[in-house]
């Protein structure tokens, strides 16, 4: 995970050299441009100066055998006299996707694959998304209290959770291309939506559902640095050129819906998206099956009211049968605040299956 924030729209990889159990080097991943895990760690090999020729190295996922932002991967390890490569998976990236590990065996290397493939696939969730899904990744966020609102009966929602649990949220920014939300939240909080942690290294994404193009020019949306995209169904002209003046684009849609707005996205090489609110956008993408992740901030409070609001709207699933299910199911403490993260069930094996199988 040390390469969360600055790696995308690449992997988050790590390498080490091992030979007769003795560790030689290590590397990781940390920044889309920069080198990748191997070379680091054949760098880091090199400066406790140890001979790796007849070492192992174990690597998160398949080593690059293409020219893109830096050289090959096994061009590197082969060079070295790297014995043996244990990896997790295959990379399912085209321009890899299996060529990594041929290259590999024809110089006369051991490889191994299919060590703690499931852990490797939740680890790089969004990246095994995009590349096999075509389409973004997508994470579900919010915060209730424990009764199951994220507002009270008269809309106030700042602060549910706790200033642990609002860094939680900060830093789930950091990891996502974009932040989403629909334009009733927009007009009820007017939040920014930025990011704020400098932990990325760049601008955020803000994406907004506003098929009646309700946006105000005046939001503070425009007020940070940051691209701006507004997905609409109506083509008001003079609302759309006084939008445009604060900076943001304006995409017109046969309709705004979860599937058509992710396919926009991923033409525009995001990688993954992080689904904010409020309950109407969230059921949208829960019915749609367009999301992979939900984090969830669970406050001990009990706030009530018939006319409070709960996490998701829309109409809802009629029966059980079709409620959408969730596995993996992992919680921890951040101030007072439980927080649960868990992903859409049949999503890890999915991608397990498909990056065992190339």
């Amino acid at each position: 995970m040390r390469g969360r924030y600055g790696t995308s729209p690449n992997p988050m990889v790590g390498a080490l050299l091992v030979r007769d159990g003795q560790l030689l080097g290590s590397g990781w991943h940390r920044q889309v441009g920069g080198p990748h895990a191997e070379v680091e760690a054949l760098r880091d090999a090199e400066k406790r100066k140890r001979d790796v020729r007849g070492a192992t190295l174990y690597v998160t996922l398949e080593p690059c055998s293409h020219h893109g932002r830096t050289p090959p991967c096994t061009d590197a390890v082969i060079a070295a006299g790297i014995a043996r490569v244990v990896a997790c998976h295959v990379d399912p990236d085209p321009r890899v996707a299996g060529r990594g590990y041929a290259q590999l065996r024809a110089a006369g290397i051991e490889v191994e694959v299919g060590i703690l493939v499931e852990e490797a696939v939740r680890l790089n969730l969004r990246f095994l998304v995009e590349k096999i899904l075509h389409r973004p990744a997508v994470t579900l966020k919010w915060a209730m209290s424990l009764d199951g609102r994220i507002a009270t009966a008269t809309g106030q929602s700042q602060w549910i959770s706790s200033p642990q649990g609002r860094r939680w949220a900060l830093a789930l920014r950091e990891e996502h291309d974009a932040i989403l939300v629909g334009s009733g939240t927009v007009l009820a909080d007017d939040p920014r939506l930025d990011r704020r942690l400098d932990l990325a290294g760049r601008p955020n994404l803000r994406v907004v559902m506003d098929r009646r193009l309700r946006t105000e020019p005046g939001a503070k949306l425009f007020t940070v640095e940051g691209p701006v995209l507004l997905y609409t169904e109506t083509d008001d002209a003079r609302r759309r050129r006084a939008l445009e003046k604060k900076g943001a684009e304006v995409i017109v849609l046969p309709a705004v819906e979860p599937s058509a707005v992710l396919e926009d996205l991923y033409e525009r090489d995001v990688q993954s998206v992080l689904v904010e609110g409020g309950g109407e956008v969230l059921a949208s993408f829960t019915a749609s099956g367009c999301w992979d992740q939900v984090g969830v901030d669970c406050a001990p409070l009990l706030i009530g009211g018939r006319g409070a609001p709960g996490p998701l709207g829309g109409e809802g699933f009629a029966t059980l049968d079709h409620a959408a299910r969730l596995e993996h199911l992992d919680f921890r403490r951040l101030g007072g605040d439980l927080v649960f993260t868990a992903y859409k069930k049949g999503r890890i094996g999915e991608l397990v299956k498909r990056v065992s199988g190339l």
